[in-house]
């Protein structure tokens, strides 16, 4: 039997990874701020203190899913029922609780990049420079918990692979991250949009470190994809995510979740920090059509996200699957 995982997220998924320049950002420079390069070294010292509150709050989740298991409530049980033996498939539910905790750490520092990608509010209860550091420690521990989400994962294949232990860890290599190496049921897709966010995740996220090499405005061109990753891990954790298989209000609080960042990124379009991006009208623009076109093509997408987004929410038609009946055994097994 395969168990479904949740958030591949990551990610981060996640939105890895922050600024530390008004170049790099477009905000306004902050009084008295040193523009001294940051390091990963640096940066891995400060994410510590936040590493430490994700483990918390991964401890957190992963005993209200354990709770949720034994008692029968959760939807993972109805999803699959041998997982009932909350014991026998513990690790499994470890990988789900820090694939929660990955997206929720994805959301924040996405959330956090789009506050500092123009000019930062003045209501923000920190200086630029700190939300900056936040951001990317945030975006370092996202990639973390992304990881752990996926080696749990890859460690529950291997210790229910009953085969030798070298044929059992690489079946589970080949599902856990081979695109198109799991193919059972939904996992066929959900599984290959997990591991592009994860992949795209981590090399996104460490070029800003090594941005003074490959030029800063390659480095923002690039840093603008963060928001894909995101979508890739949110789609596969609606796609995927048994604690959020069946219509109801967790689901729909995942889909509400989106809609400060679908906001956020409207604003940041529509009041970009440089002139070169604002949007004139056709006959003014000075640039290249295909340039007008897709600044305006932007804007478009993401009003129309909080459109939909509102009528997910208003309608309660969040794509979940119908609640099925007490006995599941028989309809609701991934293999």
């Amino acid at each position: 039997m395969k168990p479904s995982p949740v958030p591949a997220a990551p990610d981060p998924a996640g939105g890895p990874a922050g600024t530390d320049t008004a170049t790099d950002t477009g905000a306004r420079p902050a009084a008295g701020r040193s523009p001294g390069r940051v390091t990963l070294r640096s940066d891995l010292r400060a994410s510590v203190p936040d590493g430490l509150i994700a483990l918390l709050v991964t401890a957190a989740v992963f005993a209200l899913i354990y709770a949720r298991i034994k008692a029968k409530t959760s939807s993972t049980v109805s999803v699959m029922p041998f997982m009932a033996d909350a014991g026998g498939f513990w690790m499994y539910f470890l990988s789900q609780a820090f694939g929660w905790t990955a997206l929720l750490w994805a959301w924040t520092t996405v959330v956090l990049g789009l506050l500092l990608s123009g000019s930062t509010p003045r209501w923000l209860p920190m200086s630029a420079p700190r939300l900056e550091r936040l951001h990317r420690t945030t975006s370092l521990n996202t990639i973390s918990l992304i990881s752990a989400h996926a080696l749990l994962f890859a460690a529950e294949l291997v210790r229910h692979d009953t085969a030798r232990w070298n044929s059992a860890v690489w079946t589970a290599f080949v599902e856990a991250f081979v695109p198109g190496g799991y193919d059972s049921g939904t996992g066929r897709w959900a599984m290959p949009i997990g591991q592009a966010a994860l992949y795209l995740a981590i090399p996104l996220g460490l070029l800003f470190y090594v941005r003074h090499r490959i030029g800063p405005r390659t480095w923002r061109v690039l840093h603008r994809f963060v928001i894909v990753v995101y979508v890739l891990s949110v789609w596969h954790t609606l796609l995927y995510g048994t604690n959020v298989w069946y219509d109801g209000w967790f689901r729909t609080t995942v889909w509400l979740l989106q809609l400060p960042i679908a906001a956020l990124l409207l604003g940041r379009l529509l009041l970009p920090a440089r002139r070169s991006e604002r949007l004139a009208r056709p006959g003014a623009h000075t640039g290249p059509a295909a340039g007008w076109a897709l600044r305006f093509t932007g804007r478009f997408a993401a009003a129309a996200v909080i459109a939909a987004l509102l009528a997910i929410l208003v309608s309660g038609n969040d794509g979940g699957r119908s609640v099925p009946p007490e006995d599941t055994s028989s309809t609701h097994n991934h293999d």
